[in-house]
Formats: structure tokens, C-alpha cells, sequence
């Protein structure tokens, strides 16, 4: 299912969420119904997490994350770090790391596998990201901005790049990525697709002034309509054929 949301009349919901396989983080301070909305999908599966960064709720854009693990910035406190690691499964590692592109979920896209990063991220950051997040690195841009994450979107079975990003670009990355991938917009023609819409294997949210039109781009592209946290649903599945009969 893709589904609208908004944080404080924000559309970029990507900006104060991150989504992956196995949590959800959201920033503190939002309104019921933003939670609801995340929680409401999500809650049955995977944790979901009211976090703080650096006293910020920019979230989604400090750090970067999978179901492996999750990478946030130096300048995390210490209580916010034990509250994450509190919080987030235990086959879950979390890591501060010393970068000075601080943004790292502008400047980080990743799945469960691979990872495209900014061409001047440290070294050390990219041994960290294949380290704590267990994927491939390649340093790339897209449509010639080296911001990656802020311009494209990846789950395990899709991705969305930048408009502007060229067919032979998007061949290239394909084939680095092993997954397909897609040209478009959120929010109305928003080509900052990292701050608009979060997703995962089987769900993603988009924000309120997405259009029809670009949410069923983001269903099929992430092929949303199959998808199902395969194993939990169809033991529920299970259990309530049972409980009916």
C-alpha cells in the first residue's frame, strides 16, 4: 500500500520518518494523526520509534538505515543513542560515525543490499556503511547531483530517481543496484524524492499533495500492490481462518 501523511502541514514526509524492513523512525513532537498513520500499517510488524536527533526532527535526513542496521551523526547524543538502541530490534546494529557531510540521508540512498553514496563522502563513512548496513557501496550521482539520497528512493524491490535522471544513467545504476528503477516525482512534481516519500517492501508514504498519478507510479515501481511482510501476514492469516471456523 502506498498512503498519504503529513507532519505539521509539511508534505516532506521524508524529511521527520525513515522506514525499513525492520523499524520505523519518527520524529518527536508530531500529531496523533501522523503517528496513527504509521502506526496503523506498521505497529502489528515492526517497531515504531519516536526518536530526536542532535535535539533536531529532521530524522530522516541526519541518518541512514536498514534492516541491518542504521547510521546516524556525531553530533547524536548520548540519551538519544541509548533510546535508539533501546528501542530498535536487537539484530539491529546502530553507529555514530564522524562524517562531514552530516546529512547522511541526503547524501546516502540504500537498501538491504547495496548502497549509492555521495563521490566525496569519507572513507572511513563508506567502510561504516558497508560494516553496519551489510551492503555493497558505489559512489555515484544522479542527474549529475551528488546528493543521492535526497534524489532517490530504494526498497529491495524498486527504486524512484530524480526526473532529470537519463535513461542511460538509469541503465548504469540498474545494473549496479540490481533492482529497476524509475523516473519521477512526489508531492506534486517535488524532484526531491527522499524527503517526500519513505517506503519499504510492502508499504510506503508519500506526502499529502502526491497525486494519484504519483502514487501509482511509486505502487508499481515498488511493486506494492503484491507486497505483504510475507511471514507475519500469512501466519495471521493462518490464525484468523482458524479463529472463523
Amino acid at each position: 500500500m502506498a498512503l498519504r501523511a503529513q507532519f505539521e502541514n509539511q508534505d516532506d514526509i521524508g524529511v521527520f520518518a525513515s522506514l525499513s524492513n525492520s523499524y520505523c523512525l519518527v520524529a518527536i513532537g508530531g500529531s496523533a494523526a501522523f503517528y496513527s498513520v504509521f502506526e496503523a500499517e506498521l505497529a502489528e510488524t515492526i517497531p515504531v520509534i519516536h526518536a530526536s536527533i542532535a535535539g533536531c526532527r529532521i530524522i530522516g535526513r541526519l541518518s541512514v538505515g536498514n534492516k541491518n542496521g542504521l547510521i546516524v551523526p556525531s553530533s547524536t547524543t548520548d540519551v538519544e543513542l541509548q533510546h535508539l538502541r533501546n528501542s530498535l530490534p536487537d539484530s539491529v546494529k546502530i553507529q555514530r560515525v564522524e562524517e562531514r557531510l552530516s546529512a547522511l540521508g541526503n547524501v546516502i540512498a540504500c537498501n538491504d543490499y547495496v548502497a549509492l553514496v555521495h563521490p566525496d563522502l569519507d572513507k572511513e563513512t563508506e567502510e561504516i556503511v558497508s560494516d553496519v548496513l551489510g551492503v555493497e557501496v558505489f559512489r555515484h550521482t544522479l542527474a549529475n547531483n551528488p546528493l543521492v539520497g535526497a534524489y532517490s528512493v530504494l526498497s529491495n524491490q524498486g527504486g524512484l530517481v530524480h526526473p532529470k535522471t537519463t535513461t542511460q544513467e538509469m541503465d548504469e545504476i540498474s545494473s549496479l543496484l540490481q533492482i529497476p528503477l524509475v523516473a519521477g516525482t512526489v508531492n506534486r512534481g517535488s524532484e526531491v524524492l527522499g524527503a517526500g516519500v519513505v517506503v519499504n517492501d510492502w508499504c510506503a508514504f508519500a506526502g499529502m499533495s502526491t497525486t494519484s498519478t504519483e502514487l501509482s507510479v511509486l505502487e508499481s515501481v515498488f511493486k506494492l500492490n503484491e507486497a505483504q511482510p510475507t511471514a507475519i501476514t500469512t501466519g495471521l492469516r493462518a490464525s484468523l481462518i482458524e479463529a472463523m471456523s
